[in-house]
């Protein structure tokens, strides 16, 4: 009970975040793809949490815990976290001013890739029992390869940047889109000190790194 009320906690102070962000900016509750953002964004959150807290409360604690302990994460979690920041409160200014327009078609294609995303990340926390929110090797660690693990090393990563370039344009701004397209350049740091991580104490990554030679797309990188 005590997870599930850090899960709760965690999940409110989220979601009074993002509404403060979008329509604080947006300067009211007209603001219909913030709406649609919260909606795609907290639903599958909320039933994903239950579903950890019933089937692998263990994984649930790893992924509230978001204290990193290596210096270099530390700096691209804060640049990250000023991207979305940034981002959302831009997203929220262009929809008051009216600065850009995302046509509709577009609006409902983002929101299918955020959707699909979703689904990939779910699926990513299925296969690895081990994925901490923070850099670390855990006790008893072993390389996960199968599914989606031999296409791409890293493919929470994958998803994730599918989910951070598809937000602006659900959310009906180019304008935010600009800022948050450095993330994925974020990411590529975030991956190479990883990597750096797992290879020195998790026992098989090296091998592994030479079986699957992709790190987020197949063939590109």
């Amino acid at each position: 009970m005590k997870l599930l009320a850090q899960a709760v906690i965690k999940f409110l102070l989220g979601f009074g975040c993002t509404w403060l962000l979008l329509f604080l900016p947006a300067g009211g509750f007209s603001y219909w793809n913030a709406w649609l953002l919260t909606a795609i964004l907290f639903i599958p959150m909320f039933f994903a949490g239950l579903v950890m807290w019933k089937k692998s409360p263990e994984l649930l604690k790893k992924r509230l815990n978001a204290r990193e302990k290596q210096g270099e994460q530390k700096k691209v979690i804060s640049a990250s976290s000023l991207i979305f920041i940034a981002g959302f409160v831009v997203a929220g200014l262009d929809f008051r001013f009216g600065w850009s327009t995302v046509p509709l078609w577009l609006v409902a294609a983002a929101s299918v890739v955020f959707l699909c995303a979703y689904a990939l990340y779910a699926e990513v926390l299925r296969e690895n029992a081990y994925l901490s929110r923070t850099i670390e090797v855990q006790q008893d660690q072993k390389v996960i390869d199968t599914g989606l693990y031999g296409l791409v090393r890293h493919p929470m990563y994958s998803a994730v940047v599918l989910l951070f370039l598809s937000i602006p344009l659900v959310l009906g701004s180019f304008l935010s889109f600009l800022i948050f397209l450095p993330f994925p350049l974020l990411l590529v740091r975030r991956i190479r000190n990883e990597e750096e991580v797992l290879a020195e104490g998790l026992q098989g990554y090296t091998d592994y790194m030479q079986k699957v030679r992709w790190r987020l797309i197949p063939h590109i990188w």
